[in-house]
């Protein structure tokens, strides 16, 4: 009943945000939102509250203009106020979670052509983004008159704003469930404006219903995770998958973790790999993962396992689709073979007893959410496929970098996120 009355309240508080915006991105004066009685005193804000490292980008002016072109500024100036009608922890956690569900909603009607405004192309993630972390601003800013958990309050919001929470299968007779996971742009302190087209087709994908390649009917569930080792360490990948994993009638037929790779091409892994090995690339909070080419390390808080688990999707027919994009099959991995102290890289897969080092994506998070969720497929349902896909690189961005986009870049982001779904079509065509 709880789940039922939060996406309720979601639903309300999008058609609320909709009703307000007829005629353009700003909201008509005095537009009614949950949240907008009277605040119970006491209650403010603290300006002079320090960001951290991935919400100081938001001092780029550009940032704002992405949320605004994106049609989610009114979620970011309406929130703060938003916090302040709650009256005690319960509360501010059920309203967390209503606006995250919304923001979510928003961001997946507006990439599927159901929500209009803005001025940049539907299926950009970038303002989904940008809104979400901008309103951790706020949330952190908030100054409540009774005490709260601020670090399950952000997670509350964070779950929910990418589509953790109120968004599971419908359990629909005779239709298979499939579940993807798509990331948020990073790579951002070299270019502020990136884009990921594994979030993008996330969006497009998440509730659709569409037909297979064989002819059998499929709806889609996806999640956009962040691109922080702190929230792997803290269990998101878990989250995310664990209940679309547990047996019951509206559990996933088949999981695909997917992100951006490669330049000019899709690749299938064949293998994920039971380690961190990309310092000393950052992730987006500029944290390092401690594991190295040299040193790999362990994850926190990944359950026992194989140093290397091997997809079990069905990648002949997935990997059968070649346009616009070719799409292949990597069977590379690095190990410490057993017995020696150096890596090594293996192009068909790993050799008996030896230690990982990185999957085919490498040792950086497209590689651990591979693991992790894979890892979980084989405790709950190891009959279940389940691997991972990497897209193109998203390129096309405008040589100015005060412009945001650009023909070249959405048509770019579309193609790739096109694709997807065209790979995910034959992953019911047999076994691998």
């Amino acid at each position: 009943m709880m789940v039922l009355r939060r996406a309720a309240l979601a639903a309300a508080l999008l058609s609320a945000l909709a009703a307000a915006l007829p005629a353009g991105p700003a909201l008509a004066a005095g537009a009614a939102l949950p949240g907008d009685a009277p605040a119970a005193p006491p209650c403010r804000t603290d300006p002079a509250v320090v960001p951290d490292a991935e919400q100081a980008r938001l001092t780029d002016p550009r940032t704002a203009a992405l949320i605004e072109r994106g049609d989610l500024d009114a979620f970011v100036r309406r929130f703060p106020a938003a916090l302040c009608t709650t009256r005690d922890a319960a509360g501010a956690e059920g309203l967390v979670r209503v606006w995250g569900e919304a923001l979510f909603a928003a961001a997946v009607e507006r990439a599927q052509g159901r929500r209009q405004g803005g001025d940049l192309a539907p299926g950009d993630d970038r303002p989904l983004y940008w809104a979400r972390l901008a309103m951790t601003v706020g949330l952190a800013r908030w100054q409540p008159g009774f005490p709260v958990d601020r670090d399950a309050l952000r997670t509350a919001f964070e779950d929910a704003s990418r589509g953790l929470t109120g968004n599971g299968f419908r359990g629909t007779p005779g239709v298979r469930r499939l579940f993807v996971s798509g990331f948020d742009p990073f790579g951002l302190d070299a270019e502020l404006r990136r884009a990921n087209p594994s979030g993008s087709a996330a969006l497009r994908l998440n509730g659709r219903r569409i037909t297979l390649a064989d002819g059998t009917r499929a709806e889609v569930r996806a999640v956009v995770l962040p691109v922080r080792y702190g929230d792997f360490d803290r269990g998101i990948v878990e989250r995310a998958y664990r209940p679309r994993m547990t047996p019951g009638p509206r559990a996933a037929d088949q999981i695909t973790s997917i992100s951006q790779g490669y330049p000019g091409l899709f690749t299938l892994e064949e293998w994920a790999a039971r380690a961190r090995s990309a310092d000393p690339y950052p992730d987006n909070a500029r944290a390092l993962s401690g594991g190295t080419r040299e040193h790999p390390v362990v994850p926190a808080g990944v359950g026992p396992g194989a140093e290397f688990i091997r997809t079990s999707l069905p990648t002949g027919p997935m990997t059968a689709v070649q346009a616009p994009f070719p799409v292949r099959l990597n069977g590379t991995v690095t190990e410490i073979p057993a017995g020696e102290t150096r890596p090594a890289d293996r192009p068909d897969g790993p050799t008996p007893g030896s230690r990982a080092v990185a999957g085919g994506g490498g040792g950086y998070l497209s590689n651990e959410v591979a693991y992790r969720s894979n890892r979980l497929r084989l405790e709950l349902s190891p009959g279940l496929p389940g691997g991972h896909l990497h897209t193109p690189v998203l390129t096309g961005l405008p040589a100015d970098p005060a412009e945001l986009t650009g023909p070249a870049f959405e048509e770019n982001e579309t193609a790739i996120a096109d694709q997807v779904l065209a790979v995910l079509r034959h992953s019911a065509d047999g076994p691998h």
